[in-house]
This record gives C-alpha cells, sequence and structure tokens, in this order.
C-alpha cells in the first residue's frame, strides 16, 4: 500500500470537539443544523452548508457550494483550522464503550483505487457521487475520511502500541459519548514503510468519498497541462484501520406491510421456505439465524445458503432477500423499493419493535456481517446487497483535512 504524509488543515486542540462533526451523510438537512446550532466552528457548515442558507434550498444547488466553500474559508481565517508546518500523518484511536480502534490517518492514491488495492465492495450513487465530486472539486479539499481497513500487519500494530504511551495532540469526549484520541507524527517515514508491507486495503465505509475523490483527480489531470502525477489532487485522505479492531454492527430491516398478506398467512409462507422458531431473541446468536418481529413477537428463522453458493449469495441479507423479501414480500429491488427501511444496528432492536408498532409490516434484525466476508467479497470483485453492514464509531470530519 502506498500512503503519504501530507501537510493539511487541522484545528488547534481547543477547538478539536467542536470543529469535529459526524460524516455529511449519516444526518439529514435538520439533524445537521441542530448538531450544529450555537457551533459557529462546526464543519457541518462546510459539509451540510444548505443549513445556513434558507429553509427549502435544494442541497444541490450553486448556492450551497459557493456558501460551502465560504465558511471553509472563514474557519480558516478564524483559526478553526490552521495550516501544519509539515507533513504529517496521525493516529486516530476512537472508544466506544468497552469497544477501542486505532486507525492510521494517511492519503492513499487514487491510482491505487482505480487498480483495485483498494477494494470496494458497494455500489455507488450517481447523484451522491456528482454532490461530493462537485464538493471537493470546489473546496479543493478532502473534508471527510474514506474508513479503509486492512488485514492486521504486526510492524504497524507495533508502531501504534509504542506511540499510544506517548501524549496525545487531541483527547475529548464528543456529546455521543464517544472519545476520540489523535496523535501527530510528523514525517511518518516508518509508518510508510510499514505500510509497504500490506498489499491491499478494502472500504469499509466512505465509497461515495473514494470515487468522488477518484473523479476529482480525473478532473483535475484534464485541466492540468502540466500534469505529473505528484500533484496533491492525486491523493485522498483516508483512515486505514486493522480487521482486527473493527466493530461490525448488523444492518436491520423493517418492511412496512406484508405486502397484502394476513399474518398468519405471512407466517404460513415463511415455514413453508425456512425453519422457522415460534420463540427466539431480539438479537441472533450467529451466523444464519434472522430474528423478526411480527403482532408483538420475536420469532426467529434459519438462513440456510445453497450448498455451491457464491460469498455474496452465502450472506444472510441475501438469503433472506432472495427467499422472502422478493418472492414473498415484493420488494424486488431493496435499492429502490419504498416500502422497506434499513435501520442501523447501533439504533437496537427496541427501534424495531418501535417502528412494527408504529407503522405495521415486519422487521427483521441480523447477525452482523464479518470483516472476512466483507474482504472475501471484495476479493473475489462481487458486490455487497445494500445496507449489509453497519460499523460503529463512525469517524468525524474535520479533525483532518488534505488539500489541493
Amino acid at each position: 500500500m502506498r500512503i503519504h504524509a501530507f501537510k493539511g488543515l487541522v484545528p488547534p486542540p481547543e477547538f478539536a470537539a467542536e470543529v469535529a462533526c459526524v460524516p455529511y451523510d449519516v444526518v439529514d438537512a435538520a439533524e445537521s443544523a441542530a448538531l450544529a446550532a450555537g457551533k459557529p466552528r462546526s464543519l457541518l457548515h462546510v459539509d451540510r452548508a444548505e443549513i445556513d442558507l434558507p429553509a427549502g434550498t435544494d442541497p444541490h444547488s450553486d448556492a450551497v457550494y459557493r456558501k460551502a466553500r465560504e465558511n471553509f474559508l472563514k474557519l480558516q481565517s478564524d483559526g478553526a483550522l490552521v495550516r501544519e508546518t509539515e507533513p504529517c500523518l496521525y493516529l486516530y484511536q476512537q472508544r466506544m464503550g468497552a469497544h477501542t480502534q486505532r486507525g492510521l490517518v494517511a492519503v492513499c492514491n487514487v491510482e491505487d483505487y482505480d487498480a483495485g488495492l483498494i477494494r470496494r465492495h458497494e455500489k455507488t450513487r450517481r447523484d451522491k457521487e456528482d454532490d461530493r465530486t462537485r464538493l471537493i472539486d470546489t473546496l479543493g479539499a478532502d473534508t471527510g475520511p474514506v474508513f479503509l481497513t486492512y488485514r492486521d500487519n504486526a510492524a504497524v500494530t507495533a508502531l501504534a502500541d509504542a506511540l499510544v504511551k506517548t501524549p496525545p495532540r487531541d483527547d475529548f469526549v464528543a456529546p455521543d459519548g464517544i472519545r476520540h484520541t489523535v496523535w501527530r507524527i510528523p514525517g511518518g517515514a516508518e509508518w510508510e514503510r510499514a505500510f509497504a508491507g500490506v498489499p491491499l486495503a478494502y472500504i469499509a465505509d466512505g465509497h461515495h468519498r473514494a470515487a468522488s475523490a477518484a473523479r476529482v483527480a480525473r478532473l483535475r489531470r484534464e485541466r492540468n497541462p502540466a500534469h505529473r502525477g505528484d500533484e496533491d489532487y492525486n491523493w485522498f485522505l483516508c483512515v486505514l484501520f486493522p480487521a482486527g479492531e473493527l466493530n461490525v454492527l448488523p444492518y436491520n430491516r423493517h418492511v412496512l406491510d406484508l405486502n397484502g398478506l394476513p399474518p398468519p398467512v405471512f407466517l404460513e409462507k415463511t415455514r413453508a421456505l425456512f425453519d422457522v422458531e415460534a420463540i427466539a431473541p431480539p438479537s441472533p446468536s450467529e451466523p444464519g439465524r434472522v430474528s423478526f418481529f411480527l403482532d408483538g413477537k420475536w420469532r426467529g428463522l434459519r438462513c440456510a445458503p445453497d450448498a455451491n453458493a457464491d460469498p455474496v449469495s452465502r450472506l444472510d441479507v441475501s438469503v433472506l432477500q432472495d427467499k422472502l423479501l422478493s418472492p414473498v414480500l415484493g420488494i424486488g429491488d431493496p435499492r429502490t423499493s419504498a416500502r422497506i427501511e434499513f435501520v442501523g444496528g447501533i439504533r437496537g432492536t427496541a427501534e424495531l419493535e418501535r417502528r412494527v408498532r408504529e407503522r405495521g409490516g415486519v422487521a427483521f434484525s441480523m447477525h452482523p456481517v464479518s470483516v472476512a466476508q466483507l474482504m472475501d467479497i471484495a476479493d473475489a470483485g462481487q458486490i455487497m446487497p445494500p445496507k449489509s453492514t453497519w460499523f460503529e464509531p463512525k469517524l468525524r470530519s474535520g479533525l483532518f483535512i488534505h488539500t489541493f
């Protein structure tokens, strides 16, 4: 893997907690406005600049991108973001309850992404790509990092173990209770050498940010007749975590209706397809089991894949989709159907119960997909079903910004 130190923008330690914000794509405009209220230094004023424009403003209008650039420049002029004096890497540690994960903040090369050395497992939507491409190009900056993972490497782990014994640059607890700690690594040559022994990286979260960064690099090359290949726009901001430290939560499903079937008929059809348990825990205990909430009760079913199934078809979410959601509940394309909602595992199974009680239908509680399954699918050049993985904790944007 090629990684590189960069001379980026960072908040001074006294402003880090206020500048840092959740990723733009996990909150809508109203939630963004609420989180940024009373926090003029929050990077949400850049990533979701529509919150500073009249209500109802089209988030993809010219005015939003102009406002984003204006706000970005203001954060710099006001001292909320300052330029590093030298190229740096950073170790970024997150602690959520008993779980701790440590990732290296660096820039990765878009040629490695295009060549498949940074592997993907999801499709991207053109409209979302267009939005981030325009924002990145307008700002001349990557404001949010791509979340990458790699198979554990002893040399990298040893460097991290040594570094966390030293004083950090930033250390704060966000309003959601997650602790964020950052160590600054000037130069970082030994880390770059260690990562030379990491052959591949995998996108855990941030497929649209990665695809958009690659598009911006191509646009900048086309506009630069003196392009050499070493320009900063050929690199994009990433955080690389060892697979063994990641915390993967399930991505659950709520189907809003039973496709016209009375509950007893739906249960009868389900029993004809699966081994159904009359009583099951809300969260399945192992792969191959799915719990579902219907008529005020949790039941279970076994998701046994076909013996010759490929890595994607073996996933519980695939078996459920192919054998029940599509043929029985009529959810032909979960990416576009308005009759299905996806609920991140961080919300818990009580949220599934609430939705079914208030809005009807049936909810499915999944066992998490493993990082090994994600890597197997990416290695096979396949695409995972939509909303298969939910990684927590989420990376914060604004603690490190790569400019070009």
